[in-house]
């Protein structure tokens, strides 16, 4: 397994991600009130900024490697699928809108497995769609995380509103790379 600083980065995201949990749990004077939303959302949004810092590093320094291409979807899928879970436990989010969202990413990992095995990778790369839509999920889970007006701003109206957005486009983006997929799964069928 190499390690230079963008695997580094995509293990801290993955560390990042307990230490996420772990606020809520941890005895309410270590973290008081407000204090445990604040310290959730900034280990989130570290994390989420991390995404990008490392694939930005990687590029540039020429350190890509098939294990980090490997390790970063996951590390991001970990990411959000705790997330959600996380708000659906603090009962900031409907258990519909995450199971839609995290099967939505199982789906198209495993899609897009599938379609690297056959050596068609390219028809389920990543979309327009798929990037407002991970836009929209990663702005709105921060702003559930928090929870608590900001500057006048209604985060949880916000957050809320972006969350469905994301859902929506979730399944829109499922069925955008379903489309593209399918007369690859016909071809393989037909062979059978």
């Amino acid at each position: 397994m190499p390690l230079n600083i963008p695997i580094f980065l995509t293990w801290l995201r993955i560390i990042l991600i307990p230490l996420m949990i772990a606020v809520y749990y941890v005895p309410e004077a270590w973290v008081p009130g407000m204090g445990r939303d604040l310290l959730a959302t900034l280990l989130f949004v570290v994390a989420a900024a991390t995404d990008w810092l490392d694939g930005y590093l990687a590029r540039r320094w020429q350190q890509t490697s098939a294990f980090g291409a490997f390790l970063d979807p996951v590390a991001d899928k970990l990411m959000v699928a705790a997330a959600l879970i996380l708000l659906v436990w603090l009962d900031r989010l409907d258990a519909v809108l995450a199971t839609i969202i995290i099967g939505r990413e199982i789906t198209i990992s495993a899609l897009r497995e599938w379609m690297a095995q056959i050596g068609a990778h390219r028809s389920v790369a990543v979309s327009m769609v798929g990037k407002v839509k991970t836009t929209a999920q990663m702005v709105s889970i921060p702003l559930l995380l928090y929870y608590q007006p900001l500057a006048g701003l209604d985060v949880v109206r916000l957050g809320t509103w972006l969350i469905y957005v994301a859902a929506v486009l979730t399944l829109w983006s499922m069925g955008y790379y379903m489309r593209m997929a399918w007369p690859h799964l016909i071809e393989q069928d037909r062979r059978r």
